[in-house]
């Protein structure tokens, strides 16, 4: 399934509560939001978790569905609730309380990519910061959201896997001396999103594949690790970084010569994960 705002890849029979979402791999670049910014068509990608969805294509072959959004995260943030607002980039948006997200300039409408490159000249609009909200956001999560329900209603829990990739240098500036960094980051708001239990499958799932893993450190979890992450109710989030450097080639944005390899080995990490709760799904009658 695709709409403006997502692609929606179902596996011929749901069999798991996983469910995979993979909120800033968009890269539909809109043309007259290009001509807006200041940044090139190269240089304003470096926000976005390219590749990522590729990396977990194959979850529908595991029972698991997948949802990937169209709309690049320099146009509009699916991991920031909508009323995150930045005064400083959308005109007529009120000054609110401090919120650090916001203040680094990346709220539901990023000021900034990464390294704090401004994206526009001026301000826009806020009927026009609305509409993005309108076509791209809400729709997304109004999916997410039905996603998440259908899981816990077939099979009594929902486990979210909230897919993204982080900078190599993000994980070298937080790495403490004489550790080996992590290659992977798992994030569950220290225990708020998800059950201790789906955690440590999760994380199994990841080391038995041979890579370094570390908790909430540097990355924990954002908006939507904090909204659908209710694990007293049977609703589990886990936030998945990954080292860009395992797959792709960053200042060029482009995959890496052993792409293909990492996709596979992630196939094996999925066939784990998508183990969790796992049940056989009784076919329809004819």
């Amino acid at each position: 399934m695709q709409s403006e705002a997502f692609t929606l890849y179902q596996p011929k029979r749901r069999d798991t509560p996983v469910v995979f979402s993979s909120p800033h791999s968009g890269r539909v670049y809109p043309p007259e939001f290009l001509a807006r910014s200041v940044l090139d068509s190269h240089a304003i990608r470096s926000s976005e978790d390219a590749f990522v969805d590729d990396l977990f294509l194959a979850a529908p072959d595991f029972g698991a569905p997948l949802i990937a959004a169209s709309a690049p995260r320099a146009f509009v943030d699916l991991n920031r609730a909508a009323d995150e607002m930045d005064a400083s980039v959308v005109e007529g948006v009120p000054r609110s309380p401090h919120n650090p997200r916001v203040a680094s300039g990346l709220g539901v409408i990023p000021r900034v990519v990464s390294g704090g490159r401004q994206i526009y000249r001026g301000k826009l609009a806020l009927v026009e910061a609305e509409e993005r909200i309108r076509s791209h956001w809400h729709p997304y999560h109004a999916a997410l959201r039905q996603l998440t329900e259908e899981s816990h209603g077939l099979f009594g829990q929902s486990v979210l896997i909230d897919c993204h990739s982080m900078p190599h240098e993000a994980i070298e500036a937080h790495s403490r001396p004489g550790f080996p960094r992590p290659e992977v980051v798992l994030g569950d708001r220290f225990g708020a999103a998800a059950a201790r239990d789906v955690m440590d499958r999760v994380e199994a799932a990841f080391r038995r594949a041979g890579l370094r893993v570390s908790r909430n450190a540097p990355f924990a979890g954002a908006y939507i690790a904090q909204t659908y992450g209710r694990p007293s109710r049977g609703f589990h989030v886990v936030q998945v970084e990954i080292d860009r450097a395992l797959y792709m080639d960053e200042a060029r944005i482009l995959p890496s010569a052993d792409f293909d390899a990492f996709r596979a080995l992630m196939a094996g990490v999925m066939a784990e994960i998508t183990d969790i709760g796992r049940r056989q799904v009784p076919l329809a009658a004819e």
